[in-house]
């Protein structure tokens, strides 16, 4: 044990970079998978309007007959190569997977006859179509990775003329949409909103998904035991934070700690073993980084 742990020091943290290079690209291709199908098997079948290159591209297809897939590549192609030429290589490896492999993507979803007859009512597309994409969208941005088209030419304004980046893909989105509204009915704007409110919530929920944590404060007189609990039974890290009381200016330590939401039980019912006059403070956090939770523990 004692070697195992004196192993894990030295190693420090962290996958092979090989490996984990591999892993964030299997996911910023299933998130663009995703994507791909999202817009094969429901909006396009359902003609629903959306916003981004998709909903550019759907644009297009009504005026001109342009393909959806082939104008996504295209634009996506001219947006790669300004954004590359303005923002800087890591932007460019960052984004080259998506910029072409959801174009390739939605075009061999798009040839699976079968994904465009799942469903003729345009409600339950657009629900659908809604959580695939915030789905898809979210699986390339935990990736840390940029799902390219529409997403460059506001980082492109921002870095050129200083303009606020969610402004502009506001702005860009808004007029996306319009777009589509003239050769759409009030029904299909109405779904294509629905679309939109529904990928955004859908996205925020994967984004946080398996990062929120349960932030506990316990106030406590036998401080000293709850704190060596939470390290050897929970093998947790915990600070202990000096405190003032308000009422008798009564000097005590606040024994915090960042434990998983499972873990949560067992810790309140251990504190209370200790000190049944324990007073614990429970709070959700949307994400916590660091060793034990986004790195490896280390051993002394």
């Amino acid at each position: 044990m004692e070697q195992k742990k004196k192993w894990e020091a030295r190693s420090g943290h962290g996958d092979s970079p090989v490996l984990e290079t591999l892993r964030r690209l299997v996911m910023v291709l299933l998130g663009n998978a995703v994507y791909a199908v999202a817009v094969a098997a429901f909006i396009v079948p359902a003609g629903l309007i959306t916003g981004g290159s998709t909903g550019l591209a759907l644009f297009f297809e009504h005026l001109l007959g342009l393909p959806v897939a082939a104008f996504v590549l295209c634009f996506n192609g001219v947006m790669f190569l300004g954004g590359a030429a303005v923002l800087g290589k890591n932007f460019a490896v960052t984004t080259l997977v998506s910029t072409f492999a959801y174009p390739a993507l939605l075009a061999c979803a798009q040839k699976i006859p079968q994904l465009s007859h799942l469903t003729d009512d345009p409600l339950l597309a657009a629900v659908y179509a809604g959580g695939l994409i915030g789905i898809g969208i979210g699986l390339v941005l935990r990736e840390g990775a940029s799902t390219g088209g529409m997403d460059i030419p506001p980082l492109l304004l921002n870095r050129l003329f200083g303009l606020s980046v969610p402004a502009t893909l506001y702005v860009f989105d808004c007029g996306i949409l319009i777009l589509q509204m003239f050769h759409s009915t009030a029904e299909q704007v109405l779904h294509g909103i629905l679309v939109v409110l529904i990928y955004t919530v859908v996205l925020d929920k994967v984004l946080l998904a398996g990062k929120s944590q349960t932030q506990v404060k316990i106030i406590s007189r036998r401080y000293e035991e709850i704190n060596a609990m939470i390290q050897k039974s929970l093998d947790r890290g915990s600070t202990l934070v000096r405190s003032v009381t308000g009422r008798f200016r009564e000097e005590q330590m606040v024994v915090l700690t960042v434990i998983s939401n499972r873990e949560l039980p067992k810790l309140t019912r251990m504190a209370s073993e200790i000190d049944p006059d324990a007073f614990l403070i429970i709070n959700q956090v949307s994400e916590v980084r660091g060793r034990g939770f986004t790195s490896k523990k280390k051993y002394r």
